[in-house]
């Protein structure tokens, strides 16, 4: 049987069409539906039990020393430019052509390499457990908790092949509608399944076993190292992942999870179907009711632009763990990503009718001036080394939700804003030292512009306080501009 899976519903087919062929038996349909959909249940169950064995063999004897690459650090912005006060001029307007980045592509969810059956033979009690503040159970059997005696090839190999009998398959599908509901992302979920394991299992390389065959039966990219002493687990990504030490094995970086490690033996063996983590997050993160306390931001020019905000604080933590990366290694691409993230509906509800009352029925351009002053007048700005020691841009909730944030943050938001709010089409503007806005219109506004594969974009720099759409901020390197085109 090819890797390939036939569905169930092109089985049951042919099966009622032999049926139908076969002389002188009437069968119920029925009947022969079920008869070949628990047939193509057994096949699924038999292919993927084939898989789990093969590579349990691997893990007796495919092990070898590699030694890690040094992290890619997270790109400074050298000299970057302050935030300055708008100051009228005559200067005609400037139209540039940047170099544009397509917007960022997300790449399929992965899947088991076979539908995973409820095993209604055994009942279990859900083992609870709280991610992010998120409640939920997931039936866990006692069998996994001492999964690992030691670290020896011989020792993974027989805790695979224990936890791949049927008593596992209840966790993974509990685990998988977590992930499901929630609408987690590959990040969130992998995290869910390291906490989930390290509070069920009495010790550490049973904890990491665990977490790694459900995160390899769900359909990820991964691989086990060990340094003698610790087993640890490595994710496949496509993703270039910013400050973390990395194993490029067969052209894919691996990066373990957890405390890195410069030299491991590693069983490089590829499971059937097996996809690579994306760290793009294209829902909103499901996860706890907890509550930032209200926040009041207002404009300076507008007086109906005093917004009552509020964040979901379980999710701002859980941000505080997020990595930093890049996509096709264009270190451009991190914020287009931050930018991309949606916002979480309680923090729409709150503060999205208010900015739409006060938004009226304004022209697109004194609704996206409006929406840009607020964010120019309502935040106050400073440095990343200041105040973190280091480079981080923050989702649309952390600006929120911190009492400072700068060019690249108060970009984000704004894109989000207009996106959401005029459902006008934005790009994300980069120059050397700074980060700013630029908003396809589709009425004539008058202003700096960048014409981004053939369409007009008009600059609307959120750092540039008191600027009006169109003005482009003096000082600029405007022929190294890029632009990163949004989702």
């Amino acid at each position: 049987m090819t890797g390939k899976l036939k569905s169930i519903s092109l089985i049951v087919a042919a099966a009622l069409s032999s049926a139908a062929a076969t002389e002188g038996h009437a069968q119920d349909p029925k009947e022969v539906y079920e008869s070949f959909k628990q047939r193509a249940e057994n096949d699924y169950n038999s292919f993927r039990d084939n898989c789990n064995k093969k590579y349990a063999q691997f893990l007796k004897k495919a092990w070898e020393s590699y030694e890690s690459k040094a992290p890619t650090a997270i790109p400074q912005e050298k000299n970057k430019i302050p935030p300055k006060p708008y100051k009228p001029n005559d200067d005609r307007p400037r139209t540039t052509e940047p170099v544009s980045i397509e917007p960022v592509k997300t790449s399929p969810r992965p899947k088991p390499v076979a539908p995973i059956k409820e095993n209604k033979g055994k009942l279990e009690n859900r083992f609870p457990t709280n991610f992010f503040g998120l409640e939920c159970g997931v039936r866990l059997p006692q069998s996994a908790k001492n999964s690992i005696r030691d670290c020896s090839p011989e020792s993974i190999s027989s805790a695979w092949e224990r936890l791949s009998g049927s008593e596992m398959d209840n966790a993974i599908r509990d685990c998988l509608e977590v992930r499901v509901k929630n609408k987690l992302c590959d990040w969130a979920y992998l995290m869910f399944l390291d906490h989930l394991s390290r509070q069920f299992c009495s010790d550490a390389n049973s904890a990491t076993m665990l977490m790694s065959y459900i995160y390899c039966q769900s359909g990820y990219q991964m691989r086990l190292g060990t340094d003698g002493a610790k087993l640890i687990m490595m994710y496949g990504s496509d993703n270039r992942v910013y400050n973390k030490c990395y194993f490029m094995l067969d052209g894919v970086r691996f990066y373990p999870y957890g405390e890195p490690s410069e030299s491991l033996r590693i069983c490089n063996t590829k499971f059937e179907g097996e996809t690579p983590m994306s760290l793009s997050i294209t829902d909103e993160q499901r996860l706890g009711n907890h509550l930032s306390p209200l926040r009041e931001i207002a404009s300076k020019r507008y007086d109906d632009m005093k917004i009552t905000t509020q964040v979901p604080s379980d999710l701002i933590e859980f941000y505080n763990n997020y990595p930093t990366f890049a996509v096709d290694d264009n270190p451009l691409t991190r914020w287009a990503s931050y930018a991309n993230t949606p916002l979480a509906n309680h923090t729409k509800t709150l503060m999205y009718p208010a900015l739409k009352k006060s938004l009226g029925d304004c022209s697109e351009e004194s609704g996206a001036n409006k929406l840009l002053n607020w964010v120019q007048t309502g935040f106050v700005y400073e440095y990343d080394d200041k105040v973190w020691g280091h480079d981080r841009a923050f989702f649309a909730e952390e600006s929120l939700y911190y009492p400072y944030c700068d060019c690249e943050d108060r970009s984000i938001l704004f894109s989000r804003l207009i996106r959401d709010l005029l459902n006008l089409d934005v790009a994300l503007i980069y120059y050397p030292g700074h980060l700013a806005t630029a908003v396809a219109f589709n009425e004539n506004v008058d202003g700096d512009a960048m014409i981004i594969n053939g369409r007009r974009f008009v600059i609307c720099d959120p750092t540039y306080i008191g600027a009006p759409v169109g003005s482009q901020m003096p000082g600029l390197e405007y022929d190294k501009a890029q632009a990163i085109i949004l989702k």
